[in-house]
């Protein structure tokens, strides 16, 4: 979308000169190329979820966002309680929050967890969503079986014990089947109802290409977390100096990632910055099972880290993230201690790829595919001609990139090492969250290779794979920490990924909004915030 035509649509939407209700909507500019899906498991990656995914359609269990002093946990949500089975630790026991409805009035209990739950993951059951249930799986790999014990209990068992398994249950969200009933049965007419949650936000249009818009549940079940603003628009504005503009005329009340060359003017005009260190990193995700994959050979992989010049993408961002060791920060005390210790050491990385074969006569060349924007993406393209150049320079290193939509690019990580959808690339860049040890399972365990998790790599380590182990059977929170340490040294000194930056989580707001926290999540409270 040019900024022309982004600007031009801002102003049917809700701009300079809209309708007095209009202005007192909350407007915000997302990364995202186009809406997220809404029918109740939005695509987009985790822009989605942030913005069309816990305000409307909520989980059994909720992300804890009241703290600001450390990482985000958990709290109950539609399940006000769960353990784990005295019998049986691969089953766990959700009891369901009473009073709870949707937003077409169907009430929440076990048969509409159940009805979800087919949903996602029962192929042949009649309002089955591949879509919706491709995202879910990915995130949820342990899921094995189900079943209903009365109206407010529902028993979930995974494929195997697992202690974080809370952490992936966070993940599963929940529509009204009266939804899909009013559509006819077809899921692709669900979204224009529009569909019903639970939620503190209702969905009350939605325009394809253009924005969602949303309205205050007042009958929301939580009354301490009833919305203080009345209405939300999301818009997808994918170019980082389009949404600034947006943001300087007016037509929008907050932008997520704000151009960084821009934020020393937003600031000095009065607009508010938001930034805070949280669980994520922006990566280069190695295609390492690809037949003839050069990153096959573990010099190969720990000499691009050692060739990136972190400090100079900082600063090309203006001082909105911090440089990535690894896939934990080298702050925090899981991080442990590798053997590796990476930096911007362009002679040790030269000697690394000598070693495997590759030298100024036969350098090493590969190829990227990268977005033009997307969740957590901040500026790809410029940073990733940063890195382009910065390899070339460092170790000889020549990258190419292809360039597709970010939800294009998500698709190819759910992808074979060898598809044709990948167009041979050798990498992709897909940020992801760092929050838990879930996460960490099914992007790196060596039974989560795709379409069963996240592993695009195809990436294998025994001793990783035993540290998880262990940490998937203890609740000892020593021994989990034990066990984190071991499995993230193993991420470091065998690394399926090149890590580049943590970013900040940079977004910008006109000082008409109110109320904002951010915190050490990827997730947000869109309850807190108001406008004046």
């Amino acid at each position: 979308m040019t900024l022309k035509r982004a600007l031009a649509a801002l102003a049917l939407l809700g701009g300079l000169g809209a309708p007095a209700e209009a202005q007192m909507t909350l407007r915000i500019a997302m990364t995202a190329s186009d809406i997220p899906t809404a029918t109740g498991m939005p695509n987009n990656g985790f822009e989605g979820m942030r913005f069309l995914g816990y305000p409307v359609f909520e989980s059994l269990v909720l992300w804890d966002l009241d703290r600001t002093d450390r990482p985000a946990g958990l709290r109950p949500g539609l399940a006000t309680r769960w353990e784990q089975a005295a019998d049986d630790p691969k089953t766990w026991i959700f009891h369901l929050r009473e009073g709870v409805a949707f937003h077409d009035g169907a009430p929440f209990d076990a048969d509409a967890v159940i009805w979800n739950l087919d949903r996602y993951f029962r192929n042949d059951s009649p309002h089955f969503e591949a879509p919706a249930a491709g995202i879910t799986r990915a995130r949820v790999p342990l899921l094995a079986t189900y079943r209903k014990i009365d109206d407010r209990t529902v028993a979930i068992t995974t494929t195997q014990a697992a202690s974080y398994f809370p952490y992936m249950a966070v993940y599963i969200l929940f529509t009204s089947p009266r939804s899909f009933a009013a559509a006819g049965g077809d899921w692709s007419k669900v979204a224009a109802l529009p569909a019903a949650g639970t939620g503190p936000f209702r969905i009350t249009r939605v325009a394809p290409r253009e924005a969602v818009d949303l309205a205050r549940n007042d009958a929301y079940w939580d009354a301490d977390r009833r919305a203080r603003v009345e209405r939300v628009r999301l818009m997808p504005i994918p170019e980082a100096n389009a949404r600034l503009a947006a943001l300087r005329a007016g037509q929008v009340d907050w932008i997520e990632v704000p151009a960084s060359d821009g934020i020393p003017s937003l600031k000095a005009a009065g607009f508010a910055v938001a930034t805070g260190s949280y669980p994520h990193v922006w990566p280069w995700m190695y295609n390492i099972g690809a037949k003839d994959s050069p990153l096959k050979d573990v010099r190969v992989r720990q000499a691009l880290n050692y060739c990136i010049d972190r400090d100079g993408i900082v600063a090309l961002l203006n001082g909105t993230a911090e440089p990535a060791l690894g896939w934990l920060k080298a702050g925090d005390p899981n991080f442990g201690a590798p053997q590796n210790r990476y930096g911007f050491d362009p002679a040790k990385g030269r000697a690394l790829l000598a070693q495997a074969g590759f030298d100024a006569a036969k350098p090493l060349r590969f190829g990227v595919m990268v977005s033009t924007s997307g969740s957590g993406q901040m500026l790809p393209m410029p940073m990733n001609e940063y890195l382009q150049e910065n390899l070339k320079q460092a170790c000889g290193v020549e990258v190419s990139f292809t360039v597709v939509e970010w939800q294009v690019l998500l698709n190819s990580g759910r992808a074979g090492p060898d598809s044709p959808s990948l167009q041979g690339a050798m990498a992709l860049n897909i940020s992801s969250p760092s929050s838990d040890a879930g996460v960490m399972a099914r992007y790196f365990a060596s039974d989560r290779f795709p379409p069963n998790g996240f592993n695009f790599p195809n990436w294998r380590d025994g001793a990783f794979d035993a540290a998880m182990t262990q940490l998937a059977g203890s609740t000892d929170p020593q021994a989990v920490a034990a066990a984190t340490r071991a499995a993230h040294e193993r991420l470091v000194d065998d690394p399926p990924w090149l890590y580049v930056v943590h970013d900040l989580n940079a977004r910008a707001m006109s000082p008409r909004v109110t109320g904002f926290v951010s915190p050490q999540s990827w997730f947000l409270d869109l309850t807190r915030v108001g406008m004046k």
